[in-house]
C-alpha cells in the first residue's frame, strides 16, 4: 500500500510466524536486502519505499487496531522497529476497513489505532461507501500524483513517543558541541518520533535544494549525521556517534529549515514563498527524503508554535489566530494542525492532525526462500 508519501508491505500478524525472531529474515527477503538495488525483492531502494507494517485486531479497550512498523535499512541486513511511520499510519486505517477488521459506520469510519513502536494512539477518519473504503476522491497531497479520498490522521498525545517527554533535554533550544565543527544551535523534540532541527545555513545548505543535491553534498551530509548522532547520544539512543550510525540510523531524524523561499519541486513545479510558513529538508536513514516524513512534519509544526524553539525564534513567532503550519518540502507543501495548550505553565499536546491519502496498490503472495 501507499500511505501518504511512503510505500510498504502490509502483513496481518496472524499470517506471520508466532516467534517474532523469525520476522527479520522474512522482511529482508521480501524487500531484497542487503542488495542496495533490491533487485530480488519488493523494495524501492529508498527509505520511504521500504516499510513493512504488521497489523492485528486489538483486545485493548477503546482500540480497534494495533500495528507495528518496520523500517528496512537499504543495503543492510537490518530492520529497525524503533520508530513509527506517520505516512504508513495513514494506510493502516483503510487496510483495516478493507480487511474487515473494523465495522464500517456510514460515510466515515474512525479507526482507533495503537502504534506498538511508540505505544501512542492515532485516530484515522476513513471515508467509506458501499460498506468499504471510498475509492474516488478530490484530495491531492504533495508528492503523489492524482487525487484520492481524504484521510484525516490525528496523532493523539504524540509528545514523548520514544523518550516520554516533549523536550528530551528539558529545553526548547540547545547548543550542540559538534565534533570537529564547534557549537550549533538546535531544537530537539519528540513528537511521534524524536527529531533534531538546525538551520540550513549552519550546515552549508540553502534549505531549498533537491534531495539529490543534498545527498551529493558530502560535507553537509557528514555534518548532519554528526548532528543527528550527537542528539541521539543526548537522548539516550546511542553511546557515541558510531553507535548512533550503526545501531540507531532511523532515530532521531535530522532536519534543516529556512525561512520561506521559492523553490522547484522534484517534479519541476514552482512553489512560491508565500505558499509556506517554513521550508524544510529532512534526512531519513542517511538520505534526504523526497517529501517530508509525517512524524517529522509533526515535530516541525510543534516547534514552529513552541516559544523559545529555534524555528519559532527565527520565524518571529506565530501570528495571532494561526492554527496551522504550512511546510514547504521537496515535493510541495503540506499543512499540519498542532494543538498546543498551556496549562499551569505546562505544555500540553492533545494532538497533531494532518490531511493524507492512501491506496492499496496490489494484493497477493510474495515468495521467499526457507
Amino acid at each position: 500500500m501507499r500511505g501518504g508519501t511512503s510505500k510498504g508491505c502490509m502483513f496481518l500478524k496472524e499470517h506471520l510466524p508466532s516467534d517474532q525472531k523469525e520476522w527479520d529474515k522474512i522482511f529482508l527477503q521480501v524487500m531484497g536486502d542487503p542488495d542496495p538495488k533490491q533487485i530480488d525483492g519488493m523494495g524501492g531502494t529508498v527509505s520511504s519505499n521500504n516499510k513493512v507494517v504488521i497489523v492485528w485486531k486489538s483486545e485493548e479497550e477503546n482500540v480497534d487496531i494495533e500495528y507495528l512498523v518496520g523500517q528496512i535499512i537499504v543495503g543492510k541486513s537490518q530492520v529497525d522497529f524503533k520508530s513509527n511511520c506517520g505516512n504508513m499510519t495513514a494506510a493502516v486505517g483503510p487496510f483495516a476497513v478493507e480487511e474487515g477488521l473494523v465495522e464500517v459506520t456510514g460515510n466515515s469510519t474512525t479507526v482507533k489505532l495503537l502504534n506498538r513502536n511508540t505505544n501512542k494512539f492515532i485516530n484515522v477518519e476513513v471515508p467509506c461507501e458501499n460498506g468499504s473504503i471510498a475509492i474516488e476522491g478530490d484530495c491531492k497531497i504533495a508528492g503523489v500524483d492524482g487525487t484520492d479520498p481524504e484521510l484525516k490522521v490525528n496523532f493523539l498525545n504524540p509528545a514523548g513517543a520514544k523518550t516520554g517527554v516533549l523536550l528530551p533535554t528539558g529545553k526548547p533550544l540547545d547548543i550542540l558541541d559538534i565534533e570537529g565543527i564547534g557549537k550549533i544551535e538546535a531544537t530537539i523534540l519528540d513528537v511521534s518520533n524524536p527529531m533534531v532541527l538546525v538551520r540550513a545555513e549552519e550546515v552549508g545548505l540553502k534549505g531549498t535544494e533537491s534531495p539529490d543535491e543534498v545527498n551529493a553534498n558530502k560535507k553537509a551530509s557528514e555534518l548532519l549525521e554528526k548532528i543527528r548522532g550527537t542528539a541521539a547520544c543526548m537522548m539516550g539512543f546511542a553511546k557515541d556517534l558510531k553507535d548512533a550510525t550503526d545501531n540507531s540510523p532511523a532515530v532521531p531524524k535530522v532536519g534543516v529549515f529556512t525561512k520561506p523561499q521559492a523553490f522547484k519541486t522534484i517534479d519541476n513545479t514552482n512553489v512560491l514563498a508565500d505558499e509556506m510558513d517554513i521550508c524544510v529538508r529532512v534526512v531519513s536513514v542517511f538520505k534526504c527524503h523526497k517529501a517530508c516524513p509525517l512524524t517529522s512534519a509533526s515535530s516541525i509544526s510543534v516547534a514552529a508554535f513552541l516559544e523559545g524553539s529555534l524555528i519559532n525564534k527565527d520565524l518571529g513567532g506565530v501570528k495571532e489566530g494561526q492554527t496551522n503550519v504550512r511546510i514547504g518540502h521537496p515535493s510541495g507543501v503540506m499543512t499540519m494542525y498542532p494543538d498546543i495548550q498551556i496549562e499551569n505553565d505546562e505544555i500540553k499536546l492533545p494532538g497533531v492532525a494532518v490531511q493524507r491519502t492512501a491506496r492499496r496498490i496490489m494484493e497477493g503472495t510474495v515468495f521467499i526462500k526457507d
